[in-house]
């Protein structure tokens, strides 16, 4: 594994999510540019950016730079700033889908992109087919654009090669992992293992195991550190996507994210409902079958889903199972010889992972 450096200079995260958030905008103000001079659709491009500044924390670019740190790269970290924010664009794609998949009204607070395109077309017959139809090409352009500007990159050959290595592994298991969602919402069981084999392949590799290893592949990293990016990556993802499932069905306590249906709607194949499913008693096993998956469940519905899963202890077992990952992360960079200041940012993401509130 790379060498232990001591630095008591921290990574500042703030500047880098600001470095990450310059590189996308910069890209599309050129790629608006073009478009316009080439006569195309503007609001393509303007569909992009305005999903881009609704939200996000930046989680998979920042864990990317702290990836490049701790691979040894150095303190300048232009080189993997488009790798990064490659991953922003990626993020938009996946989300336009996945809100496309699951008629999702909402993203972040706001119209989810096929519902607000949708609504342009109010009055016209195929409004809802034309809305989803539009989302899904720009959501095509985002993945296209993601793939581009990582080519921007200025990485050696090698660096370059393990950098489209990891970066292919990553699609192609994130696209497997929303083909096992979408099948999930078939059956309401108390299989968990198969719960969680959704999150470590929608989630853990695209949310923390993959955006690591890409800064790790740009900074040359050898196989030891992208050993290290696995073993503490699967264990946060699968925790970062088990606290969002806890915080779509029961909201927040500081109130910032509050409770919502979509999950109960769909009937999404969570750890959550799983272990309700596992703790049940035949009555419970009945209305959650009753009510779960119901498209048109109301708050009188939800409320009746959130009792029996404190009943049962699914939420409680949810905790302890996200605490019991967050501290395996923490052995295992506790373990791990990286350089100082890559082991306190990343203390610092696990953090933001499992105890983030919207």
């Amino acid at each position: 594994m790379t060498a232990l450096v001591h630095t008591a200079e921290p990574i500042d995260l703030t500047v880098v999510r600001d470095q990450v958030e310059q590189v996308v905008e910069e890209f599309l103000a050129a790629k608006a540019a073009a478009a316009s001079g080439a006569g195309h659709p503007p609001e393509v491009v303007r569909i992009l950016r305005d999903f881009l500044a609704s939200g996000g924390k930046r989680l998979r670019p920042l864990l990317c730079v702290v990836g490049w740190h701790a691979a040894g790269g150095d303190e300048d970290p232009a080189a993997v700033l488009p790798v990064a924010a490659s991953l922003e664009l990626y993020q938009t794609f996946v989300l336009i889908h996945d809100d496309i998949i699951d008629d999702s009204a909402l993203r972040r607070g706001r119209p989810a992109v096929h519902r607000a395109l949708a609504a342009r077309h109010v009055g016209h017959d195929s409004a809802a087919r034309l809305g989803a139809g539009e989302a899904l090409l720009a959501g095509n352009l985002a993945l296209i654009w993601c793939q581009e500007l990582l080519h921007t990159a200025e990485l050696d050959t090698p660096r370059r090669a393990a950098v489209h290595r990891v970066n292919d592994t990553m699609l192609a298991e994130v696209m497997f992992g929303q083909y096992r969602d979408l099948l999930g919402t078939e059956r309401l069981d108390d299989d968990i293992e198969a719960a969680l084999g959704i999150i470590r392949y929608k989630t853990a590799a695209g949310t923390i195991q993959r955006p690591l290893q890409l800064g790790v592949a740009a900074g040359g990293g050898d196989e030891e550190t992208h050993r290290f990016c696995t073993e503490f990556g699967v264990p946060l993802g699968e925790a970062f996507q088990l606290r969002d499932d806890l915080l779509d069905v029961f909201g927040s306590p500081d109130g910032r994210s509050a409770p919502g249906l979509n999950d109960l709607r769909e009937g999404k194949h969570t750890v959550l409902l799983a272990l309700a499913m596992a703790g049940a008693g035949p009555g419970q096993r009945v209305r959650l079958r009753s009510l779960v998956g119901r498209a048109r469940l109301d708050e009188t519905g939800a409320a009746e889903i959130r009792a029996i899963l404190e009943a049962t202890g699914a939420r409680d077992g949810v905790e302890r199972m996200i605490s019991a990952r967050y501290d395996r992360c923490l052995e295992v960079l506790a373990g791990a010889a990286l350089p100082e200041r890559a082991t306190e940012a990343l203390r610092r993401l696990a953090v933001t992972a499992t105890q983030y509130t919207a």
